[in-house]
């Protein structure tokens, strides 16, 4: 399916004004992300009110106009003589495809159960490696054509931006060809932090390749929660409740006096000595840390996967998150800090631990990890890898991680580029491996969650048929 969509053309769109920014060093997140695949994300749209011609001709416009405000994208890698990556910013331009694929409608794409293969088609530099940002485009842009709609996919080196970055690209970008003179978050390219390190990443000639089987088989679902359904879940983690000690006994006297034929004063004095040594706890809860939404469905996740893979008991498994460092660095980098300031965060248990104790465990393991990742812990990180710099290892390499990117806070659903907001979100090919998971946000909004699941074919099956996880899933069982 993905094969006939068929490209019409392939121009290269440069910024409108030259860009004045120097070369930005690559930081110790951006680094790592040379050898994954470049981010694969985009928008599904209802057709829009003016001919393909002139959206082409608009779209195309405003990207020029956009990346005078993004010079990076339209830029390329380099590496100098001591082995330093950067970004120069050299307005060498970014990839701008036209594809048609009018056999296929909006449903096509988001009425299969599992995520159509023709998606894959939509986006382009299918496999191509972050590193190749060195000769090729740090961006590509194709809008694809459909009976009903428009796809606007966007391809975009991993190793100069993470999804904070991407985001408000692509709804600045929308922001200006709805007609925008001033942009209303303008990336921040400080780079002054403690993630730009004078250690130096030595890379294999040719540079490094993507750690995990691009061709292993895999099943893609889109799993919906909706704020009813996160609420409920969020509420079963954050049950609190603790034993009244006092008031339990209080309770317990009168069911014995009920139950057995004994006086007032003979049950008193069986329970006298308990009473007056009895703890008297005024409040029902205690100031534990609040489980996120989104925390309590990762443990719903880590579950329900542990359960489908089948390990023994003593088996290791990994639940790795993606945190933005942005916040927690001391002093704070700007809330568009133009790059990657994230930072993966692997909470381990074994599968023993993880399906005998309840989801509320296991959404705590993940919320300590969270909660800890403080800026000594980014610096800590930071430090770890500038002993041994190296790409990051992403994969499954013990058959026993899940592995979730994304958020479900990124405003996916903001890039109104002049004809309504988007109908879906959708990512191609890219960093794509048996226990992948990226969250989107709903598109009704209100706290609903869109989690794209990419499993080994058997693991999918089994979570299908979870009842614990599926009782939350819209339109489950």
């Amino acid at each position: 399916m993905a094969s006939s969509i068929q490209i019409l053309s392939k121009t290269t769109v440069f910024p409108a004004t030259k860009s004045t920014l120097p070369d930005l060093k690559l930081s110790v997140s951006d680094l790592p992300m040379l050898s994954c695949h470049y981010i694969q994300k985009g928008n599904l749209f209802t057709r829009p009110p003016i001919s393909i011609p002139d959206l082409i001709f608009l779209l195309k416009c405003g990207l020029s106009r956009v990346l005078t405000h993004f010079p990076p994208l339209a830029g390329r890698l380099t590496t100098d003589s001591h082995g330093y990556v950067y970004i120069t910013c050299n307005d060498a331009g970014v990839k701008f495809v036209h594809a048609n694929a009018s056999h296929l409608s909006v449903s096509d794409v988001t009425s299969p159960v599992h995520v159509p293969d023709c998606v894959k088609g939509f986006f382009t530099f299918d496999r191509t490696v972050s590193y190749d940002g060195h000769f090729k485009p740090n961006l590509a842009v194709q809008v694809t054509e459909l009976k009903d709609g428009v796809f606007i996919g966007f391809s975009v080196n991993h190793a100069v931006v993470d999804g904070t970055s991407l985001w408000n690209f692509i709804n600045t970008f929308a922001e200006v060809c709805r007609g925008a003179k001033l942009v209303s978050k303008p990336p921040s390219f400080v780079r002054d932090s403690a993630l730009i390190s004078s250690a130096c990443l030595k890379l294999p000639a040719g540079g490094p390749k993507v750690t995990f089987d691009e061709h292993a088989p895999l099943s893609e679902r889109i799993f919906s929660f909706s704020r009813e359904s996160i609420l409920k879940l969020k509420s079963r983690t954050n049950n609190r409740k603790r034993l009244n000690f006092y008031g339990d006994c209080e309770i317990n006297v009168k069911q014995m006096k009920d139950r057995i034929k004994i006086s007032d004063d003979r049950v008193t004095a069986l329970f006298g000595k308990l009473l007056r040594n009895a703890v008297v706890l005024k409040e029902e809860t205690v100031p534990e840390p609040e489980i996120s939404s989104f925390q309590s469905l990762c443990a719903l996740l880590w579950r329900a996967v542990t359960r489908a893979r089948k390990f023994p008991n003593s088996k290791t498994t990994t639940f790795r998150m993606a945190v933005n460092c942005r916040h927690r660095l001391k002093p704070e980098l700007e809330t568009f800090y133009f790059g990657n300031a994230i930072q993966s965060i692997p909470t381990y248990a074994t599968a023993g631990d993880v399906l005998s104790h309840d989801l509320k465990w296991c959404a705590e393991q993940l919320n300590k990890n969270v909660l800890s990742h403080d800026d000594t812990m980014v610096c800590r990180f930071v430090k770890n890898w500038e002993s041994d710099p190296r790409c990051f290892p992403l994969g499954n390499f013990d058959g026993a991680m899940l592995t979730m990117g994304s958020s479900p806070r990124f405003p996916m659903f903001d890039n109104d580029f002049g004809w309504g907001k988007p109908v879906a979100v959708r990512s191609g090919r890219a960093n794509k491996f048996d226990g992948k998971i990226s969250a989107f946000p709903g598109r009704e909004g209100g706290g609903s969650v869109d989690l794209e699941v990419v499993l080994s074919p058997e693991t999918m099956a089994g979570i299908e048929s979870d009842p614990e996880f599926m009782q939350y899933v819209s339109g489950g069982c």
